[in-house]
């Protein structure tokens, strides 16, 4: 039965399930417009969430957060004369570094990494332990021997903006989960950015970044896949696939699984392609918005993002205002967890099996920062071990010393005792 412009809908369990269904032109920018049928519009989906123990027990996507300002205050450090600080350089600066503790009490909960001496005047001082100053070093040589990669990186990330700019705040805001060095937009340095990048003022005073295309037709890492996989030969765009990874325990109701199939069968929609022939309530628009998602996330450094660091690309990557639905409409392609009193979307298919995407140089580099900021936990533990000890120890001397004390005074008052007699 075929419904013109019509709406189907069908309530079931904790779901929701609405079917449109009309007709719109899809342009291939490489071949004459073709017409497609949509057969089907998914919208105002409730899936109830499942949990999966794998991906909430990743470390280093969950460290991610609280890695960050100790990164920042490394990189601080190192750049500061003699690479040591008085704890008076950042004692202020908490809001800056995203702590919400004082700096102090933040430096010493990580002694693994930052090691506490007395300076002039007898105050705190702070420098890298040698551990801490060791992968500081190694990140740099990465930085300086994945250049290309990163700087790849940062013009993908900018030519998928629907303007092919974006503002400078912008950048700064996600230079963390691209990898991306401090200080990279510095014009006077130049380490990154080469002359395909140009900086220009946009709309409201900001200023934004741009890179110079040169016609190159840029292919994202579903394209790039496809062609390994020998379905894609950069013509047009069917049979491109979305990589689903179900959850143990997740199934989909038999609608709704329907109409994946049926979604998965629609061309593909590159991220780096103009969208606007499309129709935003249609599934093609669906499925741009599910490819910007996954290309965004194959990009970064553990392929996974807080969501709403994501949802504040709207209004720059032409992304809906529901943009959070895809990642509840596809749980087979992304899972978002909850663990540390945030949402995390994580991009599934590269933690499961071979995958195809690529890792992140930087991931490496963090994953021993990491596993050297788990030492301070020991650390920790042992020096609270040791003060007990020690109060111990000066309890039972403190004890003794009465004991003495005690005796001394009887033998006194005895003898006292006995000249009165």
């Amino acid at each position: 039965m075929f419904f013109h412009n019509s709406y189907f809908t069908t309530h079931f369990g904790n779901q929701f399930f609405c079917s449109k269904i009309s007709i719109f032109s899809l342009f291939d920018h490489q071949k004459s417009p073709f017409r497609y049928t949509q057969i089907s519009n998914y919208v105002n989906v409730y899936m109830k969430w499942k949990k999966d123990p794998f991906f909430d027990s990743i470390l280093h996507i969950h460290k991610s957060a609280e890695l960050k300002p100790i990164i920042q205050l490394k990189n601080f450090i190192v750049n500061y004369p003699n690479g040591c600080i008085p704890i008076s350089a950042v004692s202020k600066r908490g809001l800056e570094f995203d702590i919400s503790i004082r700096v102090a009490r933040f430096l010493r909960q990580y002694p693994s990494v930052f090691e506490e001496f007395r300076g002039e005047h007898n105050l705190p001082w702070f420098r890298l332990t040698s551990e801490a100053a060791e992968i500081d070093r190694e990140e740099k040589r990465v930085l300086e021997e994945c250049k290309e990669d990163l700087k790849d990186r940062l013009r993908r990330f900018v030519l998928m903006s629907k303007d092919k700019v974006l503002p400078l705040k912008i950048i700064k805001g996600m230079a963390w989960y691209l990898g991306l060095p401090e200080r990279f937009l510095d014009e006077s340095k130049g380490d990154l950015l080469d002359e395909s990048f140009r900086f220009v003022d946009m709309e409201d005073g900001l200023k934004g970044l741009t890179v110079e295309s040169n016609g190159e037709k840029l292919l994202s890492i579903m394209q790039r896949n496809a062609m390994k996989n020998g379905v894609y030969f950069g013509g047009t765009l069917e049979g491109i696939e979305f990589p689903l990874f179900p959850s143990k325990g997740l199934r989909l109701r038999r609608k709704i699984e329907s109409w994946l199939n049926e979604f998965q069968k629609l061309p593909y929609v590159s991220p780096y392609e103009d969208f606007w022939h499309l129709d935003p309530d249609s599934d093609f628009a669906e499925k741009r918005v599910v490819g910007m998602l996954h290309e965004l996330l194959s990009l970064f450094v553990e392929h996974s993002a807080e969501r709403k660091k994501l949802l504040c690309l709207k209004k720059y990557f032409g992304l809906p205002q529901k943009v959070h639905k895809a990642f509840e409409r596809h749980p087979h392609m992304f899972y978002l967890s909850f663990k540390n009193k945030t949402c995390t979307a994580i991009l599934k298919e590269a933690y499961c099996g071979n995958s195809s995407i690529e890792k992140h140089p930087m991931l490496v580099v963090r994953k021993k920062y990491i596993r050297l900021v788990k030492e301070s936990d020991r650390i920790l533990k042992n020096r609270r071990i040791n003060n007990r000890f020690i109060k111990h120890e000066k309890l039972e001397k403190g004890s003794d010393i009465d004991a003495d004390s005690d005796d001394r005074t009887d033998i006194q008052a005895e003898e006292v005792s006995k000249s009165f007699c």
